[in-house]
C-alpha cells in the first residue's frame, strides 16, 4: 500500500508539474526554467552474504546454532525530495532495514524521513520539523548509507536507536545552516516513549536504563569547520567518502542532552534515582585525492563519552541470524552481539586509501580498516570491535562490491573478556542517485 501510495504522489507531482518542467533527467524533474526549482527520487539496495561464528549457547527457533551462512537485504531505501520554492523544501524517506529469512514476511516499508524545511537567510539559516536525522553528536551519527567507507556504519554513534528514536530519526524542530566554514546544526527533539521500544523493561535496577516516566525534550547540536571543500548541507546525511572528488578537512564537535532521561535503583535498594543523558563528542574528517592516477585517501577519527548512567550497556547485533540464546552468563546475547554501547568512553577511527582508477579493468578498489576501542563502566577489559575490507567499484558508489572481516569480543556477566569470534561479510550495492 505505501508503495502504491509513493507512486500516486510522484506521478501527481509529475502531472501537476509538467507544464513548466523543463526536463526529467536521472531522477529529477525540474519545476522552472533555471532548475532551481526541482523534485527528485533515488533507490538504495545493499545486499549482505555472511558467513559466521555465533556467540556461544546461540539457538534458532530453539535449535542450537554454533555457525553458519545467511543472506539478507540490509537496507532498502527511496528518497523523494525537492527544493520546491525559492525558499521551501521537503524531503521523505522510505524502505525498510535487516530483512532476513527470520524476519516477519510482509514487513513492508516505514518511514525514516518526512520533513518541511523553510529558508530564511539563504545557506546561513533553515528550519525545519518533523521526522528527521538533524540530530547531534557527531558526523556520522548521520550517515549517507550510500557513501558508507565500509560495509557499514559505526552504529555506536547511533546510541538511542530504535529506543527513543526511529532508527536514529528524530521527531524534532531544528536548525542548520553555514556561517563561513562553520557548519552547524541544532535541535530540539521529543523523545519517543521507551515503553514502545524493544528492549523495554520497566523494571528498575541498580544498573541503569532508560526511565518509564513521560521523556523531556532533547537537545542535539553537531558543529563542524569545514578548512577546505564546503560539503553540502542539503539533507543531515554525510559521506563516508568522496573517493577522491573532494578534498575535505573537518574537525567537528557535538552533544546530545536529556535531562532525568534514565533511572537506576539506589544503593539503599529502595528509592529511584532519576539521572541525566549526556553524550558529547569531537572528530575529524579527511578525505582527498592524493595522486595523479585518481589515487584518493579517507581518515576519520572520533572519541566519545556517553553517560547513561551507572553501568549501562548495550549490546549491538546487526541483522541478528538467530533469535535466542541458552548461555545466560554470556553480556554479549546471542549471534553477532556484542557490547557497543555503554556508559564510558570510546574511541573510532577508519582509514581507507582508494586504488588508482581502472586498476582492474573499469574497476577500482579501495581496502579499508576501521576499530572501535571502549572503555566501559560495567567490563573490566577493553572493548576492541574489528573490521577489515576491501571495496571494488564498478561504477562508483552506484555499484560497489565489499568483502569484509569482522572480529568482536566476548564478554561474560561480570565484565570479564572471554574470547573472540569472528565473521565475513560480502555486500553488494546498488545506488540510483
Amino acid at each position: 500500500m505505501i508503495k502504491k501510495i509513493i507512486l500516486a504522489l510522484f506521478a501527481i507531482s509529475v502531472f501537476t508539474y509538467s507544464a513548466s518542467a523543463q526536463s526529467f533527467k536521472d531522477g529529477k524533474l525540474t519545476l522552472n526554467e533555471s532548475g532551481s526549482h526541482y523534485f527528485k527520487i533515488t533507490a538504495l539496495s545493499q545486499i549482505w552474504l555472511r558467513d559466521m561464528n555465533y556467540n556461544p549457547g546461540s539457538t534458532l527457533f530453539g535449535y542450537s546454532k554454533e555457525k553458519g551462512a545467511d543472506l539478507g537485504i540490509r537496507r532498502y531505501r527511496v528518497q523523494l525530495y525537492g527544493q520546491l520554492t525559492d525558499r521551501v523544501f521537503i524531503y521523505s524517506q522510505f524502505g525498510e532495514n535487516n530483512f532476513s529469512n527470520i524476519s516477519d514476511r510482509k514487513l513492508g516499508f516505514f518511514v525514516h524521513d518526512a520533513l518541511g524545511e523553510y529558508s530564511i537567510v539563504k545557506n546561513k539559516l533553515s528550519m525545519g520539523a518533523g521526522l528527521n536525522a538533524w540530530s547531534g553528536l557527531s558526523r556520522f551519527s548521520s550517515p549517507s548509507v550510500g557513501a558508507i567507507l565500509g560495509v557499514d556504519a559505526p552504529l555506536f554513534l547511533q546510541s538511542t536507536n530504535d529506543v527513543t528514536d526511529q532508527f536514529l530519526r528524530k521527531l524534532s524542530v531544528y536548525a542548520k545552516g553555514k556561517l563561513g566554514k562553520l557548519d552547524y546544526r541544532i535541535s530540539l527533539a521529543d523523545p519517543m516513549s521507551f515503553q514502545k521500544a524493544a528492549s523495554y523493561s520497566g523494571v528498575v535496577k541498580p544498573i541503569s536504563n532508560f526511565s518509564s516516566k513521560p521523556p523531556k525534550m532533547q537537545l542535539n547540536s553537531y558543529l563542524q569547520y569545514q578548512f577546505k571543500d564546503q560539503e553540502s548541507n542539503l539533507t543531515p546525511y554525510m559521506a563516508g567518502s568522496y573517493l577522491g572528488k573532494k578534498k575535505v578537512f573537518n574537525i567537528g564537535a557535538g552533544l546530545v542532552y536529556q535531562p532525568q532521561a534514565m533511572w537506576h535503583l539506589a544503593e539503599n535498594a529502595k528509592d529511584t534515582v532519576l539521572t541525566n543523558m549526556v553524550q558529547i563528542a569531537a572528530d575529524v574528517f579527511y578525505d582527498a585525492p592524493v595522486g595523479t592516477k585518481g589515487q584518493a585517501i579517507s581518515v576519520y577519527a572520533n572519541i566519545t563519552n556517553f553517560n547513561f548512567g551507572p553501568n549501562y550497556i548495550r549490546n549491538q547485533a546487526v541483522m541478528n541470524p538467530v533469535n535466542g540464546t541458552t548461555n545466560a552468563n554470556l553480556m554479549n546475547g546471542s549471534g553477532n552481539g556484542f557490547p557497543a554501547i555503554g556508559t564510558g568512553t570510546v574511541f573510532y577511527t577508519q582509514v581507507g586509501y582508494k586504488l588508482n582508477d581502472n586498476a582492474l579493468g573499469k574497476n577500482t578498489f579501495m581496502p579499508y580498516a576501521s576499530i572501535q576501542s571502549a572503555k566501559f563502566e560495567r567490563l573490566n577489559h577493553q572493548m576492541n570491535y574489528i573490521d577489515l575490507g576491501l571495496n571494488m567499484y564498478m561504477t562508483g558508489n552506484t555499484s560497489k562490491l565489499t568483502a569484509a572481516y569482522q572480529n568482536r569480543p566476548l564478554f561474560d556477566n561480570s565484565g570479564n573478556f572471554t574470547e573472540r569470534k569472528g565473521g565475513f561479510i560480502l555486500q553488494f550495492q546498488t545506488y540510483f542517485n
